[in-house]
């Protein structure tokens, strides 16, 4: 996990192809920022505490500046003789400044970004390479994706075209390279030899890339990871009128180019922006999000998948992989397979397997967390973890909770624990308890209302301080016996794990909210299955961005094992009346494939768990009803979820 940023300035973007009602205003030779450089560096550093570099590209000038004594911040000379010719070379015009802050996770070198090669092109990145590219179990994700990037063809057909590939050449272009790629990310690329700058974020969103296209107010634009702490930025025209500003949006998943050109006649430098397509069939497919099999017919609803004869009940044991080829399966074993491939991905080749001890306790080592609620989403990844990674290793389980012992994910929370063991007793399981209280919590709440942004609602914010909190892992550990009782010790422990897992796009693809039931009975299948697409079509503007940005605040990287492609794909090859089942009641049809995939696990108590989202299992929606609104009635009656916090 890394936080990336980019400011350019100095330069008039034509973006009438990204978006046709926008118009950027001409470039300001002075003006008040709105954010500073180092605004943005202290937001970053948050999510990537082992380095900080910056790196600046001066357009149209023929000076290389001088390195700054830290050696963190050079300026690089970048010729063009359209821009010399247009006078550009008289002096600097544009600057284009690259900002890394690192979180290593893999690698066995130390990286500090921005990466820099003799090309003099620029790469910051904030992601994992899980397939499409190759590298080695020693490589790093960053320095490995900057060398293809630098043997991409940098024809300026690739920038101005739909054409995706030159006459005569076998190189990619970079919409190619990263259409390939499997595993989230976002990143900011300068190609020196066509003077583009390429920017965007995989097909899901599941890394945060926020834009603020340039404005008469600020006329620079900016790329960045998470908002600095200043909210909304209020102009006032005059004494009796304000205007409220967003000033950040998330950007839309996809691959942007800004090619730069010479000078207008007004001596300005400028760059056409593009959206670009994705150039992978595979990859259009699932971002498409249409499955074959959406409507049964009678014979087909007869059959019931939940009788199928269970292969693997023990955890410990190897997954019977060799029972042939996916299609052969049943679906719940399908998905299993999927899944546990998903897991392996998201938990193998961690540098962080090799860091010294946790200092609670000499000799234990904890590399990967989960999201843990008790819930059926969460005891899944627990159990696959299990299985992927050694032994000798513990998992952190963290919990949080707004209401103490009484609220539904602590109850389920432990009750996950005693199933855990008892399917993984050599395994030691680390439930860690984080307790909040609302009432003490008002600086907190406003950093994270700056890193919600720019999402606005209560039900954001009480889902991003939930998930701020659990991630930070600060609690007491829950000791249990060998027997599964209580002991009532409970030890202050604080999770150092780097990776956190979490359940994210398991009610999108399974149908698991009650909204999918009710369009079930009013739209039947057709209506459920265009529900589930459009979900899945908006978690990254709806859900992603917002998690990424509140869970890395705490140097930490979030991996969602449901949405991996692979997974995504064996779910949309599934009919969909054997991933759900909503005439049956809440805890049986709902998600009944991954109700299956428990049952596979050995996990049979959590296969019959309701579902409860994060505010309402912690309980925190219910306390904030009660603080910004009085009561949960008033709150329902003011249609607290979706309200503004402004």
């Amino acid at each position: 996990m890394c936080g990336i940023a980019l400011i350019l300035s100095g330069i008039q973007i034509d973006s009438s192809l990204i978006s046709s009602d926008y118009t950027c205003p001409p470039p300001q030779s002075s003006f008040q920022p709105l954010f500073s450089e180092d605004d943005i560096k202290a937001a970053l550093q948050r999510r990537g505490p082992d380095s900080l570099g910056t790196k600046y590209v001066h357009l149209g000038s023929k000076k290389v500046s001088e390195e700054s004594e830290n050696c963190t911040v050079k300026s690089f000379l970048v010729e063009d003789d359209g821009l010399e010719e247009n006078g550009a070379g008289l002096g600097f015009f544009g600057e284009l400044t690259f900002i890394g802050a690192t979180l290593q996770l893999r690698g066995v070198d130390p990286v500090v970004q921005p990466l820099t090669d003799a090309s003099v092109n620029v790469l910051v990145y904030n992601g994992e390479i899980f397939g499409g590219i190759y590298f080695n179990s020693d490589s790093n994700d960053t320095e490995v994706l900057m060398q293809s990037l630098g043997k991409c063809c940098s024809c300026i057909s690739h920038v101005d075209s739909r054409s995706s590939c030159c006459s005569g050449t076998s190189q990619d272009s970079v919409p190619e390279l990263l259409s390939r790629i499997k595993g989230p990310w976002s990143l900011i690329y300068w190609q020196d030899t066509s003077k583009t700058l390429w920017f965007g974020r995989d097909a899901f969103g599941r890394r945060s890339l926020l834009v603020h296209w340039p404005t008469a107010h600020d006329p620079r634009l900016l790329l960045s990871s998470v908002s600095p702490s200043s909210l909304r930025l209020i102009y006032e025209f005059d004494e009796k009128q304000t205007v409220e500003l967003n000033f950040w949006e998330e950007l839309p998943c996809g691959i942007y180019s800004i090619s730069v050109s010479a000078l207008d006649l007004d001596g300005h430098l400028l760059g056409k922006g593009k959206k670009h397509e994705w150039n992978n069939s595979e990859l259009n497919e699932l971002i498409t999000w249409e499955r074959s099999c959406i409507h049964p017919k009678p014979e087909e609803l007869g059959v019931s998948c939940g009788n199928v004869p269970i292969i693997q009940h023990d955890i410990l044991s190897a997954f019977p992989l060799e029972l042939g080829p996916m299609k052969a399966l049943v679906a719940s074993h399908r998905v299993l397979i999927a899944l546990r491939e998903s897991v392996m991905r998201r938990t193998a080749s961690n540098r962080i397997y090799k860091v010294s001890p946790i200092n609670h306790e000499q000799g234990r080592y904890v590399p990967l967390a989960v999201l843990f609620s008790g819930g059926l989403d969460s005891m899944i990844i627990a159990a696959l973890v299990h299985h992927c990674i050694d032994k000798k290793y513990e998992i952190d389980l963290l919990n949080v909770s707004f209401d103490g012992e009484s609220a539904p994910d602590r109850i389920s929370a432990r009750a996950g624990l005693k199933e855990l063991q008892k399917n993984a007793p050599f395994r030691r399981w680390n439930l860690v308890e984080i307790d909040a209280d609302l009432q003490k919590l008002p600086s907190e709440m406003k950093h994270v209302e700056s890193l919600i942004n720019p999402a606005k609602t209560y039900m954001d914010l009480n889902i991003g301080v939930a998930l701020w909190i659990a991630s930070g892992g600060d609690g007491l550990l829950y000791e249990v016996s060998t027997a599964g009782d209580a002991v009532g010790r409970h030890v202050r422990y604080k999770s150092d794990a780097r990776v956190l897992l979490v359940g994210a796009g398991a009610d999108e693809q399974c149908a698991g909210y009650g909204r999918h039931r009710t369009k079930y009975r009013n739209g039947s299948w057709l209506g459920l299955h265009q529900e589930m697409k459009l979900d899945m079509q908006r978690i990254w503007k709806r859900n992603l961005g917002r998690d990424d940005r509140c869970i890395a605040d705490n140097a930490k990287e979030a991996r969602f094992p449901f949405l991996d492609e692979d997974v995504i794909k064996t779910l949309l090859d599934i009919p969909l009346w054997e991933i759900t089942d909503l005439d049956q009641p809440s805890g049986v049809g709902d998600k009944k494939i991954l109700r299956e995939v428990a049952q596979l696990l050995g996990l049979n108590e959590a296969a019959a768990l309701p579902k409860r989202a994060i505010q309402f299992g912690s309980r925190i929606a219910r306390e904030s009803n009660k603080k910004n609104f009085g009561s949960n009635r008033a709150a329902n009656q003011a249609s607290a979820g979706s309200a503004a916090i402004y």
